[in-house]
C-alpha cells in the first residue's frame, strides 16, 4: 500500500492518497466552433469573415495540480502549478513556459495566507466575483484585456513595453517574482502583492505591487483594487478597478469600472490611458440552463493620436449536461471608435465586428 501510494502521487493522480497528501490533478478542456466577421483572434479587428476551430471561448482552457499538506493548528503547506493549452491543436498557451498561469508555494496559517511564486495580479483577483461575463470569454473579454491588462498590444494605443515582471511585452495580467498575502476575516477580504523586478541596483525598476479589498455577503459583494507598475527604465503604469455584484429573486447584476494610465516613453506628456465601464445581468431561464448578458465600453486615449475605443455586446447561453460537462451558444458584437478598427494591410477593416460559437466544455 505504501509504494501504491508513492506510485500514485508521483503520478498526480491522487486517489489513495489523496487523503494523506491532498494532491490533486485538475483542468479544462473547452472547444468551440466559432465563425466571425472583421473579428479576429485576440481581439483584433480584421477586413474578412472566418471560421475556426477555437479553445477557451467559455472558460480558458488549462491543466494544473493543486496540494495541501496538513502541517497541524491550523497551518498548511500549500502548492499551485497551472499551464494554459490551446485544446484546438494540443500545444500549450504559452511556447516559452509549461505553467503560464500559476507556479506558486505558500504557507496557509491562521493569521492569512502568504504565497511565493509566478500569480495573477491583483486586478485579476478583484474581477472574479464582478465581472458581467463572469471572467468568460478571455480573447476578447475587455475586463480582462483592457482592466486586468491582458492585452496591451491591441492598436496604435499599444504600451509598447513591459510593465512589471510579467515577462512580456503586452501582458501584465500575471506576474513572476510575487509575493502575495490574503487575509479574512468575516465578510473582508483584503490582500496585498509585490512582485519583484530583479533589476540589480534599483528595486523599483520592473516591479509591481499593490492592495485589494472585497466586502462579500451571501447576496452581494463589493470588490477592487489598486496596483502600480515600473518597467526596467522606470516608467509608471497605474491601474485600478472596482465593482459590485447583487442577486435578487434569481437574478444576478454586476457591475465596473477600471482605469489605467501609463507613461510610454521619456518627456513629457506620451502616456497612454484607458477606461473601461461594464454592466451585465444573468439568470436561470430553466434549472440548468443559465442566460448571461454584458455590455463593455473602452476608451483610451494617447499623447499625438486620436482618442479611440470600442463598445462590445456579449449573450451567453450555457446548458448544464452533467455535474462536469457544459454546453454553450456565445453572441458578441463589437462597434469599433475613432481609428480602433485600424487597417488590414492597406485594406480598411470593417466599423463592426460580430462573432458566434457553439461549443463543449469538460472540467476534470
Amino acid at each position: 500500500m505504501r509504494h501504491s501510494c508513492a506510485l500514485t502521487a508521483l503520478l498526480i493522480a491522487s486517489g489513495a492518497c489523496q487523503a494523506q497528501n491532498s494532491i490533486s490533478l485538475y483542468g479544462i478542456v473547452d472547444v468551440g466552433l466559432r465563425s466571425s466577421n472583421g473579428l479576429g483572434a485576440n481581439n483584433a479587428p480584421t477586413a474578412d469573415r472566418s471560421g475556426a476551430v477555437s479553445s477557451g471561448i467559455n472558460e480558458t482552457s488549462r491543466w494544473g495540480i493543486r496540494g495541501r499538506e496538513d502541517l497541524g493548528g491550523g497551518w498548511g503547506a500549500l502548492v499551485r502549478l497551472e499551464g494554459g493549452i490551446n485544446a484546438d491543436t494540443g500545444s500549450t498557451a504559452k511556447s516559452d513556459r509549461l505553467f503560464d498561469r500559476q507556479a506558486w508555494a505558500g504557507l496557509e496559517t491562521p493569521y492569512g495566507t502568504l504565497a511565493a511564486g509566478r500569480q495573477p495580479s491583483l486586478l485579476s483577483d478583484a474581477l472574479i466575483s464582478v465581472d458581467p461575463l463572469g471572467k468568460r470569454d478571455a480573447s476578447f473579454n475587455p475586463n480582462i484585456n483592457v482592466a486586468a491588462l491582458s492585452n496591451t498590444a491591441f492598436g496604435t494605443h499599444a504600451f509598447g513595453r513591459q510593465y512589471g515582471p510579467s515577462g512580456y511585452n503586452d501582458n501584465f495580467y500575471r506576474l513572476d517574482n510575487t509575493l502575495k498575502y490574503t487575509v479574512t476575516h468575516g465578510p473582508w477580504q483584503a490582500r496585498a502583492a509585490w512582485s519583484a523586478g530583479e533589476v540589480a541596483g534599483d528595486n523599483s525598476a520592473g516591479a509591481a505591487h499593490g492592495v485589494a479589498l472585497a466586502y462579500q455577503r451571501p447576496d452581494w459583494t463589493v470588490s477592487g483594487a489598486s496596483m502600480q507598475f515600473r518597467s526596467r527604465d522606470g516608467l509608471p503604469l497605474d491601474a485600478w478597478t472596482l465593482g459590485a455584484a447583487v442577486r435578487a429573486d434569481g437574478w444576478q447584476f454586476k457591475a465596473n469600472a477600471a482605469r489605467n494610465k501609463a507613461e510610454t516613453g521619456a518627456g513629457a506628456g506620451k502616456q497612454v490611458s484607458q477606461r473601461v465601464l461594464s454592466a451585465g445581468v444573468s439568470r436561470e431561464a430553466m434549472p440548468g440552463l443559465l442566460l448571461t448578458t454584458a455590455l463593455y465600453s473602452v476608451r483610451r486615449e494617447a499623447s499625438g493620436l486620436r482618442d479611440d475605443g470600442f463598445d462590445r455586446a456579449f449573450v451567453f447561453l450555457e446548458k448544464t449536461l452533467a455535474p462536469r460537462t457544459t454546453a454553450y451558444a456565445e453572441a458578441d458584437y463589437t462597434s469599433w471608435r475613432g481609428d480602433a478598427a485600424g487597417l488590414t494591410g492597406a485594406r480598411a477593416n470593417d466599423r463592426h465586428g460580430s462573432g458566434v460559437t457553439l461549443g463543449l466544455m469538460q472540467k476534470f
